[in-house]
């Protein structure tokens, strides 16, 4: 009998994003059956899975404490990918904090509890957004002087909802030379994508599960890639996690106010692949994803 293997999903995403046919085949070539389970619908039977990968599961931003029991039950009857450990830390940014106490070089970030009070930045533009998001939801661009009574309504708006709000420098190079996404499917490299900038000054804020993207195959710098290899070795001695165990990262850097790499966030959870952007990246998460269940390319 083949390897069954779901690849959790949101209910708006049925069929999965667009690398779900390319990673379909791939896992079919390897001879293990694969398909999309919607993580909320309670008539799914988990335990008849050997894997569950998390993989479009974008609407747990509002349900976060349902989503993590669901992964604390799945882990009881089957494989979950990535575990539900490594969920419960990296759907919550604080682990930003971690990663930056580390040592890391982690864009500077002003933390505010339920209780706290905005305060508009001394200058420049920045960014206010609350910590368990995806998507760019609830999340904007202002300027010092131009939207600080906008800001300050966000803002006290995510706090007055009982939500952790993260104030971020608005890193400006990042309208020209973009973000970098690094990928890594069981703790090595495997390929990297260019993502436009996405936020407007006061922009109208996204209503869907995420605002879209635009992007491109990039090939990662030096310094880009030293970063990457930085943040995945750190997660040994800072959580106990061996990358090699976390089916797949992803890296987000920008350039800082200095033009080095800087990390904006670590997607240990369900980022978007973009395996459409390199033709052997479906193939090395496929291998990823055989190697957890015994399975291999039958043809």
């Amino acid at each position: 009998m083949n390897p069954s293997v779901a690849l959790a999903t949101a209910a708006a995403f049925p069929d999965l994003d667009d690398d779900g046919p390319s990673l379909v085949a791939a896992l079919a070539s390897r001879g293990i059956d694969a398909g999309p389970a919607v993580w909320s619908d309670p008539d799914v039977d988990w335990s008849a899975y050997d894997l569950v990968v998390v993989r479009c599961t974008w609407d747990y931003q509002g349900r976060h404490e349902e989503f993590l029991s669901w992964a604390d039950h799945v882990a009881t009857v089957s494989t979950l990918a990535n575990p539900a450990d490594v969920l419960r830390w990296n759907t919550h940014k604080s682990y930003l904090r971690e990663l930056s106490a580390a040592g890391l070089p982690v864009v500077a970030t002003t933390w505010l509890e339920p209780g706290d009070v905005f305060a508009v930045p001394a200058q420049g533009e920045y960014v206010v957004k609350p910590a368990v998001s995806a998507g760019s939801r609830d999340t904007n661009r202002y300027a010092v002087g131009v939207h600080d009574d906008a800001a300050e309504q966000h803002a006290s708006g995510l706090l007055a909802a009982g939500r952790t709000v993260m104030v971020q420098p608005y890193l400006d190079a990042v309208d020209t030379a973009g973000e970098t996404a690094l990928f890594y499917f069981a703790g090595e490299f495997s390929h990297a994508v260019r993502k436009a900038a996405l936020l407007q000054p006061a922009m109208e804020f996204v209503s869907g599960a995420y605002k879209e993207e635009s992007i491109d195959a990039r090939e990662p710098s030096a310094g880009e890639l030293a970063v990457g290899e930085r943040v995945l070795d750190a997660l040994p001695d800072l959580k106990g996690w061996d990358r090699r165990s976390l089916l797949y990262a992803r890296v987000d850097v920008v350039p800082g106010a200095d033009g080095a790499p800087t990390l904006l966030e670590l997607e240990l959870t369900e980022p978007s692949m973009f395996l459409i952007y390199d033709d052997q990246a479906a193939d090395r998460f496929g291998d990823a994803i055989a190697a957890v269940v015994g399975a291999g390319r039958t043809g």
